[in-house]
């Protein structure tokens, strides 16, 4: 299929907006994120690939795409990360669809708003790279971990499954362990246990599908389950690898996902109230 004149990142809007629809209108960032990539065929290597801030690019460039379908009313703002239809968005024929019509009423909006300079031109030029920029303390999380060395993200890791009610947790790292970061016990009542081994991986990219294979031919017959935890992103054929009928179990933690257990633990960060006026409620009250 030809691509709409535009930014590379335009491409992902009708699949959003088809994979909520099979979603019955709603989903979480990371499945819709998952099922558009699928939707369009996207490489392993194209999920691998990442931009000048080690973002993955095609999953950035997904994030865009909401962006602009927010802005135009297709999609409700994220709230706790799930993605969701408008009125608007549910009853658009995606036959009719007109991409790059919604693209430049997006950059209208953009414009009115008053945005600066560098944010009302966001991709003219196709040929320039864009990045969403780490924004609030997510960003500046996800970032100060990537920038630890390698024993210090294990060490945090260990902290993180103890935080999470994981016991006897050991950093090994040994080399020639086939990866093998550590190990402990998740208790999961007096009767029932499960011996776990992790990984670290300090990515900035993709974890692919033989890395988890390897980690998993590492963890045969000394563990009931896998964790591997990384900074970066996993590709979707390294999912379904870890997803795999007939063999052990490896759950995987990327970045997004770290952030969001530190967050619930409270780990590393100080929670605060903080309050935007909303504008739109004071409308009414103008007349």
């Amino acid at each position: 299929m030809k691509q709409a004149k535009g930014p590379q990142f335009i491409r992902f809007f009708k699949p959003i907006i088809e994979v909520l629809k099979e979603s019955g209108g709603s989903g979480t960032a990371a499945e819709i994120i998952d099922q558009a990539i699928e939707k369009m065929n996207i490489s392993e290597k194209e999920q691998e690939a990442t931009n000048k801030n080690g973002q993955s690019r095609v999953r950035n460039q997904v994030n865009w795409a909401r962006l602009y379908l927010v802005r135009t009313g297709y999609l409700d703002s994220s709230k706790r990360g799930i993605w969701s239809l408008t009125e608007k968005g549910m009853s658009l024929d995606s036959a009719k669809f007109d991409v790059l019509g919604t693209f430049k009423q997006a950059q209208k909006i953009f414009r009115d708003e008053k945005k600066p300079k560098s944010q009302e031109e966001l991709f003219e030029d196709d040929a320039v790279e864009h990045e969403i920029e780490p924004q609030d303390h997510r960003g500046k999380l996800l970032n100060l971990i990537k920038s630890l060395p390698p024993g210090g993200f294990e060490r945090l890791s260990q902290r993180l499954l103890r935080e999470s009610g994981f016991q006897q947790v050991v950093v090994t790292g040994r080399s020639g362990d086939g990866g093998i970061d550590g190990m402990g016990v998740l208790q999961v009542n007096p009767f029932v246990s499960f011996n776990v081994l992790f990984q670290c991986k300090r990515y900035q990219g993709a974890v692919t599908p033989s890395q988890v294979r390897d980690f998993r031919g590492a963890m045969m017959g000394r563990a009931d389950k896998g964790i591997v935890i990384t900074t970066g992103t996993f590709t979707l054929d390294a999912k379904k690898e870890a997803r795999r009928d007939g063999v052990p179990p490896i759950e995987l933690v990327d970045g997004d996902l770290l952030v969001d257990m530190f967050e619930r633990l409270e780990l590393g960060l100080t929670p605060r109230t903080t309050y935007d006026v909303d504008e739109k409620f004071f409308e009414d009250f103008k007349k």
